[in-house]
């Protein structure tokens, strides 16, 4: 293969991730537009914080789609169909029992989460019939995860492209019949949400029923001692890496609250300019789990590190280009997102730290996508561990003195160190 050819494969995975990427946001924009016509700021609220306690409720599990992804691309690239369809059996159970035992612990889980965010007696309300309703998505939500990781480990990540444009078009068409029509409010768009993931996690069963012959096991073969041991102990470090994640992201936020509003909102708007950048490196990583952890199932060792090359290649670029695109219409951007002229002149402040991102980030995306197809997740755990202490430290030393430039440079740092402490694990140890 030469380098043409893996920078054509790089293309196919990455750009119709990044493409469902782009368009997955739009499941919370959607409602959110919905009930901003329907006459209240109380609706908005409502959405928001329903919207956040079920981000905060899902994100944990992305362990089910990081994991899948690796195991099934390493046993596409041996060319084992039994063990891709093992993968999707086990990935699918754990949803699935996760998904059913949050839908049975709810009230419990609800009680927690309002209590938590402490909002007016109105915005609760809607708040809880909003969540009363999406809660029963649970096993959909996590069951999509798993697929997701299983179509990006099949080479196939048109397959989550498609999902997701189906996904939003059917919220949008649900929410709008039994919002406006049928009179639902916040019930509707509740509804809508839940309808769109039941659906696409539906589609996704019939694109594999459709596209694959999935090889005939026993439950005996899917409970293997030793596969469910690798299967628990490779997403066991997934969580634990994720929930490191989510404690620097909710930090992050908190700082800012505990600042002031607007500094909260400064921070908010150009944290849009690290998303914006997430979600194209993201494409990248995908095609990165997808591909190393073929070449590594397939044993070739050539064309696995022709595809890191060419990975970090890609990643480099997608980081210049992006750093100019922000250096040149960055404050423009921001502009659009905010007419509040006090949010806009705050920013110009710390502008240049969101800058920095791509340059300084890159090689931690990058990284991920190899390491999660390589499956060694430990490495991953370590380096995201020692990048939260990072940040804690710089944050909580340098904050007396430099303020919220602290908690950027914190930031920062952090991007800096998952990207070197895993590059220090490869340099030790190679792939394969």
């Amino acid at each position: 293969m030469n380098s043409n050819s893996i920078h054509r494969e790089i293309l196919a995975l990455s750009i119709p991730s990044i493409i469902a990427n782009i368009t997955t946001p739009l499941l919370g924009i959607v409602d959110v537009a919905i009930v901003g016509n329907m006459g209240s700021a109380v609706y908005i609220a409502a959405i928001a914080i329903g919207s956040t306690i079920f981000n905060i409720l899902y994100w944990p599990f992305a362990f089910l789609r990081m994991g899948s992804s690796g195991m099934t691309a390493q046993a596409y690239g041996a060319n084992d169909n039994r063990q891709c369809s093992l993968v999707l059996y086990r990935s699918l159970a754990v949803a699935m029992i996760v998904g059913i035992t949050i839908i049975v612990l709810q009230y419990a889980i609800s009680q927690c989460a309002f209590y938590f965010m402490g909002a007016t007696n109105d915005t609760l309300r809607f708040s809880k019939q909003y969540f009363s309703v999406c809660i029963w998505g649970a096993p959909a939500m996590l069951s999509s995860f798993a697929l997701s990781g299983w179509f990006i480990g099949m080479q196939n990540s048109r397959a989550t492209m498609w999902i997701s444009i189906f996904i939003n078009l059917l919220n949008i068409t649900t929410s709008v019949v039994l919002v406006y029509i049928f009179d639902w409010g916040i019930i509707g768009v509740a509804t809508g949400t839940l309808v769109a993931q039941w659906g696409g996690f539906l589609l996704g069963l019939l694109i594999i029923k459709q596209k694959y012959r999935l090889a005939t096991v026993s439950l005996t073969d899917i409970l293997h001692k030793a596969e469910l041991k690798r299967f628990f102990s490779i997403n066991t470090d997934i969580f634990l890496r994720t929930l490191c994640l989510v404690a620097v992201t909710m930090w992050f936020t908190r700082a800012g609250a505990k600042q002031s509003d607007v500094i909260l909102a400064v921070n908010t708007l150009l944290m849009q300019l690290f998303m914006l950048f997430s979600y194209f490196m993201d494409g990248f990583a995908y095609a990165g789990e997808a591909m190393v952890g073929k070449y590594i199932g397939a044993k070739d060792n050539l064309k696995l590190k022709s595809s890191i090359n060419a990975l970090f290649q890609w990643g480099l670029g997608m980081a210049l280009l992006f750093t100019m695109i922000y250096l040149l219409g960055g404050k423009s951007f921001l502009s659009l997102l905010s007419s509040d002229s006090m949010v806009i002149n705050a920013s110009a402040s710390y502008f240049y730290w969101a800058v920095a991102i791509p340059l300084c980030g890159f090689m931690a995306f990058t990284w991920d996508g190899i390491f999660i197809g390589a499956t060694r997740t430990r490495a991953m755990l370590v380096s995201m561990a020692t990048a939260m202490v990072i940040f804690f430290t710089i944050h909580f030393a340098l904050f007396p003195l430099i303020g919220n430039h602290a908690l950027w440079l914190a930031f920062i740092s952090y991007l800096i160190i998952r990207g070197f402490v895993l590059n220090i694990f490869y340099c030790k140890k190679p792939l394969l």
